[in-house]
């Protein structure tokens, strides 16, 4: 058996999103935008392991090629069961505690990271995270749960969204599971009011600008800097302000008990 990684963080990845086909691979400063994302994970201090898990597609052979170029680990499973294939990764590598981070938050923030791992150690929860609800802006999601409740959900279940979002099972069933939220140090709700996710090509506008004029000066620059920056030039906030709180949450509204419409909107 492999030796168990205490601290697993696996970053799920594809080439084929629906809105913005590639997004992981464009340019950020010279770079893959995936690249740059990794850069800054390994930035953390508690992951033990960082795990790139993607598909078995043939269209996502190039996240293969650039794992391999830059020896990242990686693993590749089901293209639509994303529950299978973070459970999957996870028993593969043997992992203790499992962080599930997207792929398309590239200016994640690594001492957010840290306190959600000290959070979730320090205390007695199933599943700790940063989004029940959310302060921090939209765009350093993170999730952090033991491969126990990980099983039981991959055993138990059966709704297509708990499949293809991994987490739901959890935080739709607190009467199961123990649920614990960080929020925003400072009391702030950044959650509406800065989007640095990447979905959009208004996204990645954003998020190119941002790295391009803050990564040469500090590469390790933090949550605080990019919010500084944005409040200075808030013509780049503009740019994506109206996708501000667009997520997978508006298409199960009818299905998910504890995600309300306020939670998201529509946008087409």
């Amino acid at each position: 058996m492999n030796e168990i990684v205490n601290n697993l963080v696996i970053v799920q990845a594809r080439m084929g999103s629906t809105r913005l086909p590639g997004k992981i691979m464009k340019d950020l400063n010279g770079k893959p935008l995936l690249t740059r994302m990794i850069e800054r994970l390994k930035k953390a201090k508690k992951p033990d392991k960082i795990v790139i898990a993607t598909t078995n597609l043939p269209e996502d052979n190039p996240i293969i090629e650039l794992c391999k170029h830059e020896n990242y680990d990686f693993f590749r499973g089901s293209a639509n069961d994303l529950l299978d294939r973070h459970y999957q990764c996870a028993k593969k590598f043997n992992a203790k505690v499992i962080s599930k981070i997207p792929s398309d938050v590239p200016l994640i923030d690594p001492s957010i990271i840290d306190t959600l791992f000290n959070f979730y150690e320090n205390n007695n929860y199933d599943f700790v995270s940063n989004l029940h609800p959310p302060s921090f802006p939209d765009g350093f999601d993170v999730e952090i749960f033991s491969f126990e409740i990980l099983r039981n959900a991959w055993e138990n279940s059966i709704k297509n969204f708990e499949r293809e979002h991994t987490t739901p099972y959890f935080w739709e069933n607190p009467q199961k599971f123990s649920i614990g939220n960080v929020l925003e140090p400072e009391g702030n709700d950044f959650s509406k009011k800065y989007r640095l996710t990447i979905d959009y090509d208004e996204d990645y506008e954003v998020i190119n600008n941002i790295f391009s004029n803050l990564y040469p000066q500090n590469p390790q620059f933090s949550y605080i800097d990019i919010i500084n920056y944005l409040d200075k030039h808030p013509e780049i906030v503009n740019i994506n302000n109206h996708l501000n709180g667009v997520n997978w949450y508006r298409h199960h509204l009818e299905e998910l008990k504890t995600i309300d419409s306020s939670m998201t909107k529509k946008y087409e």
